[in-house]
């Protein structure tokens, strides 16, 4: 064959081979760059679901607290949120915890946990520190080991350590803690510690005690103190707040006249048995600086914690001529007043029948 034919033949197949080479090359590229998008984009969706999707499931409920005590380290605060069940993913979640740096940024708190909340809005929620603060309502008890049980039910501090702060303030400069604690509802951090609540109803206390009731203080030639005795006495009297003035008039006008203040609750408080109902004779015998039956004056110190409205109602005590006052035998937590002795002998008589009634003898 001529020479010349054959040479072209060859060089056609040659570059025949080249272009198909060059065509496999290219699909193989093609089918690699559409692998890596696809798992690429697999990846993606992945990491978008694990940082955005809904992965809290509160079953049924729309939100739920979430406690972190304080100390807690990242392990235990995955074994928390694991143990409560919140979590549907925890592998997910534990990825963007990591990536968001959550280890090293955990705080304590009580935090609103929310259903459909994804580890994004949780991890962020925790990391932030930003918790929910509790309402402490504080109502007026007459121990101070109840009152810390109290306390410790509603903040982190327990109560051996509220108690230990309370005997810390009773031997410092400070009043002494049922004269201090002004009953109300506080907004405080769950986390609070006891010494951080200590300081705070010091704060409380200073804020309560204005200059204008320390002046209505004064001028009754009370010191603050002496208010929080008279007023827990008051408290102790009626739970009626329109009532409290009144009855603290009455108490005014036995101290101004040197008499007795001769008050039942003082001697429960003595007795220190409050399931008392009904004083008898026998009570009035027992020996102590808080019966003001046997003692003229204010007792040593406050039988409860005094409310805010028994403070005010001593400080605006209503002027009047009562001496005595019984409560009324209807048992609707109102009282009879009365002048004279011989008149409050009919009303203190007539509560009295009624008791005998209702078969109330202690």
């Amino acid at each position: 064959m001529d020479g010349r034919v054959v040479l072209p033949i060859i060089e056609s197949i040659t570059m025949g081979r080249k272009k198909g080479k060059r065509i496999f090359i290219s699909k193989v590229l093609l089918v690699l760059v559409l692998v890596l998008v696809f798992v690429g984009g697999h990846w993606v969706y992945e990491k978008y679901n694990a940082i955005y999707q809904p992965n809290i499931n509160l079953d049924g409920k729309q939100s739920q607290y979430f406690f972190i005590p304080t100390g807690t380290s990242y392990d235990q605060l995955l074994a928390l949120l694991y143990e409560s069940e919140y979590v549907v993913n925890t592998e997910s979640f534990k990825w963007v915890a990591l990536q968001k740096n959550l280890p090293k940024n955990v705080h304590p708190g009580r935090y609103l946990v929310s259903d459909q909340m994804s580890n994004n809005a949780l991890v962020n929620l925790l990391r932030s520190g930003n918790q929910v603060p509790v309402k402490v309502l504080i109502q007026p008890i007459r121990t101070k080991a109840s009152f810390a049980q109290s306390i410790a039910h509603q903040i982190e501090a327990d109560s051996s350590t509220i108690l230990k702060s309370f005997n810390e303030i009773d031997d410092s400069e400070y009043p002494r803690w049922p004269e201090l604690i002004i009953p109300n509802t506080y907004e405080l951090y769950w986390n609070t510690s006891a010494t951080e609540f200590m300081k705070r109803m010091q704060k409380e206390y200073n804020r309560f005690w204005n200059t204008e009731r320390q002046g209505k203080a004064k001028s009754m030639g009370f010191s603050q103190k002496q208010v929080a005795v008279l007023a827990s006495i008051v408290d102790q009297e009626t739970y009626i707040a329109k009532e409290k003035p009144i009855i603290a008039g009455v108490y005014v006008n036995r101290i101004k006249r040197g008499m007795r203040l001769e008050a039942d609750p003082t001697l429960i408080f003595a007795m220190g048995d409050f399931t008392i109902k009904r004083v008898l004779d026998i009570h009035k015998k027992i020996d102590s600086p808080y019966n003001t039956y046997r003692h003229t004056g204010l007792p040593p110190g406050p039988i409860c914690m005094p409310t805010i409205s028994a403070l005010d109602g001593v400080l605006n005590y209503a002027s009047h001529d009562y001496i005595f006052f019984c409560a009324k035998e209807d048992f609707s937590g109102y009282h009879n007043f009365a002048r004279t002795y011989s008149q409050h002998r009919v009303n203190a008589r007539k509560f009295r029948n009624e008791l005998n009634k209702r078969r109330i003898w202690n």
